[in-house]
C-alpha cells in the first residue's frame, strides 16, 4: 500500500519525521551558491491534467534534470499533492521513466534505477512537504532551509520513509522582506526547491554543486498561496 501523506503524522515543531517519530535529521553545508544551469529543451509533451484541475491555478512547476541538462518540459501541478516516481505509477503523477534522452551515461542510468517510488510532494497551509517513498536517500536544499543572514547553503539528507518541510511560507515572506539582493555568484530564486535522488552534493562530497548530481528535481513554486 502507498504510505499516507506526510502531514498526517507530523509534529509541526519538528523539521523532519520518520514513521516511528524518532529523530534522524542529517545535514551539511555548502559554501557556494549554485548557478542556474542552462536549459536544454526536450522533445516531450507537457504533463496532462484533468479538466477540473485546469480550472484551478497551479502552485508549482517541476523540472527534471540530469546533471546540467533538463529532460522534458515543465510538469505543472494543480492538485494539492503529486507523486514523482520512476516507473511504478500509483495513480496520477510525474513519471520520470517516460522521459527519454539520447546518450544517457551509465551513472545516470544507475541513479534513475534507484528512484523507484520517488517522492510525494504536498502543499500544506504551513508550507510544502516532501516524503521520501524510495529505498534510497534524497537530498534537499531551499532558501527556507538556509541559516538566516548567512550565504552558506544547507542541504538536508532525508532517509527513506522520512518527510521534511522543504519550503516554509512564513519564513519565505520574512526572507523576501529582508533579502540581500547582492548575489554576485549567480541568479537567486527565493521560491525554488532542489531535490536530488540518491546522490548528495556539497563540501562533504566530490559533487560540489547539484548540477553534478545525475538525477535531480527543481521545484518552482508559484507566488499564489
Amino acid at each position: 500500500e502507498s504510505p499516507p501523506p506526510p502531514y498526517s503524522r507530523l509534529s509541526p515543531n519538528d523539521e523532519q519525521k520518520p514513521l516511528d517519530l524518532s529523530d534522524s535529521t542529517l545535514s551539511y553545508t555548502e559554501t557556494e551558491a549554485t548557478n542556474s544551469p542552462n536549459v536544454t529543451p526536450g522533445d516531450f509533451s507537457d504533463a496532462s491534467t484533468s479538466p477540473d484541475a485546469m480550472k484551478r491555478s497551479h502552485w508549482c512547476n517541476v523540472a527534471y534534470w540530469e546533471h546540467r541538462t533538463r529532460v522534458g518540459r515543465l510538469y505543472t501541478v494543480y492538485e494539492q499533492s503529486v507523486s514523482i516516481f520512476y516507473d511504478l505509477p500509483q495513480g496520477n503523477g510525474f513519471c520520470l521513466g517516460q522521459l527519454n534522452l539520447e546518450n544517457r551515461s551509465e551513472t545516470v542510468r544507475r541513479t534513475r534505477s534507484k528512484i523507484g517510488y520517488g517522492i510525494l510532494l504536498s502543499k500544506e497551509p504551513d508550507g510544502v512537504w516532501a516524503y521520501n517513498r524510495s529505498e534510497h536517500p534524497i537530498f534537499v536544499n531551499s532558501p527556507t532551509l538556509d541559516i538566516p543572514n548567512c550565504r552558506t547553503l544547507i542541504v538536508r539528507k532525508v532517509m527513506p520513509g522520512y518527510s521534511i518541510k522543504v519550503f516554509d511560507y512564513e519564513k519565505s515572506c520574512l526572507l523576501q522582506h529582508t533579502a540581500d539582493l547582492d548575489y554576485a555568484d549567480g541568479p537567486y530564486d527565493p521560491n525554488s526547491v532542489r531535490i536530488s535522488f540518491a546522490k548528495g552534493w556539497g563540501p562533504c562530497y566530490s559533487r560540489q554543486f547539484i548540477t553534478s548530481c545525475p538525477c535531480w528535481l527543481e521545484i518552482l513554486l508559484s507566488n499564489n498561496r
